[in-house]
């Protein structure tokens, strides 16, 4: 008889991967390699990208031709440009418009590496003109075209405030993306793999990822950090707190499946935080989120993990709330593609055992008898 299943699939190893790596005990992730202690703050989102997609940090010579790939790749299709859908939810919204932009790829119909390499750089590129589209129609009001001058980062923040923002935001914005760019077998890369398994295309791959991150219990935690944020009262975090969890109530943001400490990114994320309340002038949701903090770990022993702070920092960026997944998505694009190239390059069709604990033995009877 086969081993019980573990439920969740944990400490299962579904895929060999040289793309990212996780010392779950000792608080620690690696891209290619290299912590993420080096690397954030000082790397770009673009140089983050081009090393999980291209398998190197870039030279200079290389930042500038990817570079320039990224701004031509910028421009949307017909069928995206014509169906900004700024009725639906907002991941509803992602989820049909990066379909979308795999009708208009002129790649589509290719899984070779070197068009999976362009079809990864016209995502990453698109997905945050994307969720500014889509921000910008329900709202009704009109985006600056994207700069080719600006980063990622700059431009995404320009598009969404429709303010120029200040190189410390830049900066700050463009750590989070690199902070969340790529996590080991999480549950949409995994599905993103399972997809491009069966020889699938990157964009149904991607959209894959899109409606698995558009869970709560993944994507939507950052969002739910916030929320929970603007329901206290300030003067009154602590109790509210400890009666949550003595309800039994999960306070969104803290644990992790495979931290056993603190999240690395969460370090970098709650000194943003800080340091974006203070330039704000209102360290509000700063100061409830350290209160928070020391109440979950004081009466549940848990660290907060990178949706915890994740959405002060977004929020103090001028973010809206409801973009928070959205956003995660932007950064996490050049981790998923990554993935899906990894996964095609030496391809195996992912299928799971499963458990059967149904009825036995069980015989048919005519519609009249039973």
């Amino acid at each position: 008889m086969a081993d019980k299943p573990t439920k969740g699939l944990a400490d299962v190893v579904a895929a060999s991967t040289a793309l990212s790596d996780i010392d779950g005990q000792a608080g620690l992730l690696f891209y290619r390699g290299y912590d993420i202690h080096d690397l954030a703050g000082r790397t770009t989102f673009e140089e983050i990208a081009h090393l999980l997609q291209h398998g190197g940090l870039p030279t200079g010579e290389q930042l500038a031709a990817y570079g320039a790939e990224l701004v031509g790749g910028r421009k949307l299709g017909a069928l995206a440009e014509a169906n900004i859908a700024e009725k639906q939810a907002p991941m509803e919204a992602l989820r049909t418009l990066v379909s979308l932009a795999g009708g208009d790829d002129p790649d589509k119909d290719s899984n070779s590496p070197e068009a999976n390499l362009r079809k990864a750089a016209r995502l990453t590129a698109q997905q945050p003109i994307l969720v500014a589209r889509y921000h910008a129609a329900r709202t009704g009001t009109t985006i600056p075209e994207p700069d080719p001058e600006l980063s990622i980062a700059a431009n995404f923040l320009l598009q969404i405030t429709g303010r120029t923002p200040g190189q410390h935001e830049i900066e700050t914005f463009d750590a989070c993306l690199v902070l969340h760019a790529d996590h080991t077998m999480n549950a949409s890369t995994f599905a993103a793999r399972v997809c491009a398994a069966t020889l699938s295309d990157m964009h149904s791959a991607i959209v894959a990822a899109i409606g698995t991150l558009k869970g709560p219990l993944h994507g939507g935690a950052n969002e739910q950090v916030m929320r929970t944020l603007e329901s206290l009262d300030p003067a009154a975090v602590a109790q509210a707190v400890r009666d949550r969890l003595a309800a039994g109530e999960k306070i969104m943001g803290f644990g992790h499946r495979v931290y056993k400490t603190e999240d690395p990114r969460a370090t970098h994320l709650r000194k943003m935080s800080k340091e974006l309340a203070e330039a704000s002038g209102d360290d509000t949701y700063y100061r409830m989120s350290k209160e928070m903090e020391e109440v979950v770990f004081e009466t549940k022993g848990l660290y907060p993990n990178v949706d915890f702070y994740a959405a002060t920092v977004y929020h103090y960026l001028g973010i809206p709330t409801d973009l928070f997944t959205p956003v995660f998505s932007v950064s996490r694009m050049a981790g998923w593609t990554a993935h899906v190239i990894e996964q095609h390059a030496d391809n195996r069709l992912i299928r799971p055992d499963s458990e059967y604990i149904g009825e036995r033995g069980q015989k048919w009877k005519p519609l009249a008898e039973r």
